[in-house]
């Protein structure tokens, strides 16, 4: 019976219309969860779709928790304490916690997370779990892990030495670092919001060069994504044609 669950409650493959249709049904209710999200006021319709969505979240969490032992090759009892650190896991404990006030008031507690209402966003993230393209799109994330990491760090080192350079160059236009750095960030992705910026020639010419090198930056992830996505794509197309031979 428990395999059983965790075939449905597990990414569906498309062969099992059960685990495709729970797939489905899980989307619907993300979608249904983030709806009031949209809105500054909530109203009856909102508060109590969200206790229904909070309800089969809570639901989900713990039958994943209680077949984690098919999940993992571990014993049972070594899965059962592995599975709530794991990544998903904690995306659906946090995006569950947020919705605590509204099923219990009594819990003065857990009042406070009321103030992190943004928290259901990270409902979205459990479209991972239900879609196969968002799969696919976690997947080029993990294995181009390392050159997106060496991106990451070329952009921060980036971002600081260009704010050094602008703060010391021009003071009276940044009246603290984390100015510049912001400075420094919104030059990386091009986007120049205009609410800071330098007056002075020298600072000017910072800006330029830093510019330049910030449209280089900004566009080594999208060819390693890129690349990635092909990979998959091809890796996909290969095993559909394995599949039919």
């Amino acid at each position: 019976m428990r395999k059983r669950i965790y075939e449905i409650i597990s990414a569906s493959n498309g062969q099992d219309k059960l685990s495709t249709a729970y797939d489905l049904f899980m989307m619907a209710v993300i979608a249904v969860s983030l709806i009031p999200l949209i809105f500054k006021q909530t109203n009856f319709i909102f508060e109590a779709s969200d206790k229904v969505c909070a309800a089969i979240f809570i639901v989900d969490y713990l039958l994943r928790w209680a077949t984690a032992d098919f999940k993992y090759s571990a014993p049972s009892a070594i899965s059962f304490l592995r599975y709530p650190f794991s990544p998903m896991a904690i995306v659906d404990l946090v995006s569950i916690l947020p919705s605590l006030t509204v099923l219990n008031r009594g819990f003065k507690i857990l009042r406070v997370l009321r103030m992190f209402r943004a928290l259901r966003v990270f409902r979205s993230f459990k479209l991972f779990r239900y879609s196969k393209n968002a799969q696919i799109i976690a997947n080029i994330f993990k294995k181009q892990k390392e050159p997106l990491g060496c991106v990451l760090l070329l952009a921060i080192g980036y971002i600081i030495i260009s704010a050094l350079i602008v703060f010391n160059v021009e003071p009276d236009s940044f009246n603290t670092f984390f100015d510049a750095v912001y400075w420094a960030t919104v030059s990386l992705t091009t986007m120049g919001y205009g609410d800071i910026y330098p007056v002075t020639g020298v600072g000017r010419i910072v800006t330029m060069v830093s510019s330049i090198f910030g449209i280089a930056i900004v566009a080594l992830p999208a060819g390693i994504i890129t690349a990635g996505y092909m990979d998959e794509i091809n890796k996909m197309s290969g095993e559909g044609e394995d599949g039919e031979e």
